[in-house]
């Protein structure tokens, strides 16, 4: 479920709004409350939200039905004011009525508050936070709130004003396109305040820019996106160098216009493999499944880091994987070596909401377990993320998984050693393996042996201590 239904669904006549907002699924931007809440009570999504990327949260409904909130009388006033007497620092949120009719086929309306992304992280008065993970507002503990703090310092670029910016400068195009995927009856400029695209003086932000401008790579010269076939194995250096002749693109423009160019582009590049389908004849299908690289390119946009001057997104196509590199760490609540347990966080939650909008992207989590379903769907080995000092490498080799006698006599987790060396491109050292895995130094040693004795990969040293030892895969 995207933000436009909701805005959809607050358009429709009274008679219809209830039971419209009562069949949309609660996500990582929608919560519904009953008009019995307690004020206290909405501390937690309103914290939750404002610690992810803003949403909205609608109080009248209950259990399937349409309770509306006329008969709430002071209590409205006390949801209204929980936003200053219940969060620290207050949550910025913004409160209307919308008419309705309830269960009991009366005039009534229902509570719409729209939260703001927080610039710096909010907690309840007894200290507790919380964040916005799907349909959740899950509480955090003291390790993950202190990611949070150190991520909500770097995540709010996309929220500052774009100097000498204007409405002027926007493309009509995409702004009359997004109007209609949201099916607002607001102006832009509403629109624009309910996305949180505008700052509190009215400026455009780095997100409305990037989004929509006319050419946003004049303030951001570095937002665009670089894709590259090479002929060899490995990029190589100098006369070595393995680009194909023609085959290195730069494409810029606005982020929705960026993605669907890109992406037609690196299906023009990525190499065919003929292979036995399903009506029983051979055709060509690409080396990675379409599903999968497009996936991992609309994250490396939607969540780079555009504060990070200098560099760019990165798509090398080889002939036997595609590698998608992007600016900027992952969040601090992500663990790379367990991306399927990756919690959502976005670095951009204007650019991340407008791009569910649209139907760009949905949710981080969510798009990294389709991508390794749709790897294991047609056989080849999962996804692999490297993360450097600066960006992050996804790694989508055309591999073969093991066979599934042969996975099940190996231990546990043991495939993921042979993606590691296969995303590092060298030799890896015991301890650099289990560094990388989030393993112990013992339980990295039985998978190593495990494999070795099946010949997938080999021991390479002088003695069995020498400290340079380093293990490859049988196959290079």
């Amino acid at each position: 479920m995207t933000t436009n239904q909701v805005d959809t669904a607050l358009s429709a006549p009274p008679s219809e709004v209830g039971p419209l907002l009562l069949a949309l699924r609660e996500d990582q931007w929608f919560d519904r409350k009953s008009a019995r809440i307690q004020a206290s009570h909405l501390a937690q999504p309103l914290i939750a939200f404002a610690n992810a990327e803003g949403g909205t949260i609608i109080v009248g409904l209950h259990d399937g039905k349409v309770e509306g909130i006329r008969s709430c009388g002071s209590k409205i006033n006390d949801y209204r004011q929980a936003p200053i007497d219940y969060t620290v620092p207050p949550v910025r949120a913004k409160f209307s009525e919308v008419e309705c009719i309830n269960e009991r086929g009366e005039q009534d309306a229902l509570l719409v508050i729209r939260v703001d992304p927080g610039e710096r992280v909010h907690e309840a008065k007894n200290g507790d936070c919380f964040l916005r993970i799907g349909d959740e507002s899950r509480r955090l503990n003291y390790h993950q709130r202190m990611e949070l703090e150190f991520d909500k310092g770097q995540s709010q670029y996309d929220g500052f004003p774009a100097k000498g910016v204007s409405i002027r400068d926007l493309d009509n195009v995409l702004v009359a396109n997004y109007m209609q995927r949201t099916g607002t009856k607001n102006t832009v400029r509403k629109l624009f305040q309910a996305r949180s695209l505008l700052t509190r003086s009215d400026q455009l932000t780095n997100a409305a820019y990037l989004l929509f401008g006319k050419h946003p790579q004049d303030l951001f010269p570095q937002a665009y996106i670089r894709v590259i076939r090479f002929l060899t194995l490995q990029r190589g250096t100098g006369s070595s160098l393995g680009i194909e002749e023609g085959s290195d693109y730069r494409i810029e423009g606005a982020i929705p216009w960026a993605i669907q160019q890109a992406s037609k582009t690196i299906e023009t590049l990525v190499p065919q493999r003929r292979s036995l389908v399903e009506t029983g004849t051979f055709e060509g299908r690409p080396i990675v499944p379409r599903d999968v690289w497009l996936e991992g390119l609309v994250n490396a946009v939607i969540h780079r880091s555009y504060s990070l001057a200098g560099d760019h997104i990165r798509v090398e196509i080889y002939p036997n994987r595609i590698e998608i590199e992007s600016p900027g760490r992952f969040p601090g609540l992500a663990n790379p070596s367990a991306p399927l347990e990756i919690s959502r966080f976005a670095r951009n939650p204007r650019i991340a909401r407008v791009c569910a909008d649209l139907r760009i992207g949905q949710e981080l989590g969510e798009g990294i377990k389709r991508m390794f379903d749709e790897m294991r769907r047609v056989g080849l080995t999962d996804p692999v993320y490297k993360q450097s000092g600066g960006s992050v490498r996804l790694i989508l080799t055309a591999v073969p998984r093991l066979d599934r006698r042969l996975a099940a006599r190996l231990p546990k987790g043991s495939e993921r050693i042979l993606d590691t060396l296969r995303a590092a491109g060298r030799p890896l050292s015991t301890g650099d393996l289990a560094e990388s895995l989030n393993l112990s130094r013992p339980s990295t040693t039985s998978r190593l042996k495990a494999l070795e004795s099946e010949g997938l990969i080999r021991w390479i040293g002088k003695s069995p201590r020498d400290p340079r030892a380093v293990w490859e895969l049988s196959d290079e």
